[in-house]
C-alpha cells in the first residue's frame, strides 16, 4: 500500500511539473517574439504602437491580446507605377513614367498612416504622380528632350523632384525615398506626327544657320588669304626688282669696264649685231674694201684698229 501510495504521488507531482512546463511554454509563445534582422517589429497595445524594435534578437510584450506584435520589411523597395499623361511648360502632352526606390524609416508612422506597402506604395504613385505634373508643366519639353548643350536640364529638374518627394514622403508617412528616376518620356500617338515635323523643321533651320555662318567664314578665310598673297607677291615683286637693279648695276658696270679695255672690239660687235638684224639670207650685202667687216672676212689675221 505504502508503494502504491509513493508511486501515485510521485506520479502526481510528474504531472504537476509536465503542466507547470506546458503553461510556461504557453506564457513564453504569448510573451516572447524574435525580431529579424531585415524588419521591424511594432508592439501595439489594444491596436496603438507602444514600442518599435529595430535591433533583432528575443524581445519581451505582454501576451495577447493586451499586446501584439506587426512586423513590417525593412529592405528596399522599388514602385513602378504606370504610365501617365501630363501637360509639359508649352501645352504639349506627353506620357511620362518612372521608378521609386524607397524604404521605411518610421515603422510607428508608416503602420498609423498606411498600415502596409500597398497603401504606401498608393501614396507614394499619387505624390509622384503631383510632383511629376509640377515638374513638367514647370519646364519646356526641351529641358527634358534636347541635343542642344545648356538646354537639356533633366537630371537637375528630377533632383528636386526627388528632394521635394522625399520631404513630404517622410514627413507625412514615415518613407524614406532613396530615389526617383524618369523611365520614359513619349509623345501621344496622335501627336507624334505634328511633333517629329517641328522637330525636323527646327534641325533644317539649325543646318541652314550653320551653313550659312560657314560660308561666312570661309569669305573671310579667303578675303584673309587673298590679303596675305598680295603683300607676299607685293614684297616678293619689290625683292626681284631690288635683284635685278643690282644686277643691271653689276652688268652696266661690267659693259663699262670691258668698253674701256676695248672700244673697238665693242663697236665691231655692235655693228655685226646690226648687220645681222638688218640683213637676212636674201640679201646681198656690198662692202667697201676699207670697212673692217671686209677686212675681217677676208683676213683672219684682222686686228681691231684701238683707240
Amino acid at each position: 500500500m505504502l508503494q502504491a501510495a509513493a508511486k501515485a504521488t510521485r506520479g502526481v507531482r510528474l504531472a504537476g511539473v509536465v503542466v507547470l512546463a506546458a503553461l510556461a511554454a504557453g506564457l513564453a509563445s504569448l510573451c516572447l517574439f524574435v525580431v529579424d534582422a531585415g524588419e521591424f517589429a511594432v508592439v501595439t497595445q489594444f491596436g496603438n504602437p507602444v514600442r518599435v524594435e529595430t535591433t533583432p534578437g528575443l524581445k519581451l510584450k505582454y501576451p495577447a491580446p493586451v499586446q501584439s506584435v506587426t512586423r513590417f520589411d525593412r529592405r528596399l523597395f522599388v514602385l513602378v507605377p504606370p504610365p501617365r499623361e501630363f501637360l509639359t511648360l508649352g501645352k504639349r502632352n506627353v506620357v511620362a513614367s518612372g521608378f521609386i526606390l524607397w524604404r521605411i524609416d518610421d515603422p510607428r508612422k508608416f503602420m498609423q498612416t498606411v498600415f502596409g506597402r500597398s497603401g504606401a506604395e498608393s501614396r507614394l504613385g499619387d505624390i509622384l504622380f503631383a510632383e511629376l505634373g509640377a515638374a513638367l508643366g514647370g519646364a519646356p519639353l526641351s529641358a527634358f528632350v534636347s541635343t542642344a548643350p545648356g538646354e537639356y536640364r533633366a537630371e537637375d529638374i528630377l533632383a528636386a523632384v526627388t528632394r521635394q518627394y522625399a520631404q513630404i514622403a517622410l514627413r507625412d508617412y514615415g518613407i524614406e525615398v532613396v530615389d526617383v528616376r524618369l523611365r520614359r518620356l513619349d509623345f501621344l500617338p496622335q501627336n507624334r506626327a505634328s511633333v517629329f515635323a517641328r522637330m525636323k523643321s527646327e534641325r533644317v533651320r539649325i543646318s541652314m544657320r550653320y551653313r550659312s555662318e560657314g560660308e561666312e567664314e570661309g569669305l573671310k578665310i579667303r578675303a584673309a588669304a587673298e590679303k596675305a598673297k598680295s603683300g607676299i607677291l607685293a614684297e616678293a615683286y619689290k625683292l626681284s626688282q631690288k635683284a635685278r637693279g643690282e644686277g643691271e648695276a653689276r652688268a652696266a658696270k661690267i659693259y663699262a669696264e670691258s668698253l674701256a679695255r676695248a672700244p673697238g672690239f665693242y663697236r665691231f660687235v655692235r655693228s655685226i649685231d646690226a648687220v645681222k638684224k638688218a640683213v637676212d639670207k636674201d640679201t646681198t650685202l656690198v662692202l667697201p674694201v676699207d670697212s673692217d667687216l671686209f677686212r675681217l672676212l677676208r683676213d683672219s689675221r684682222f686686228r681691231f684698229p684701238e683707240e
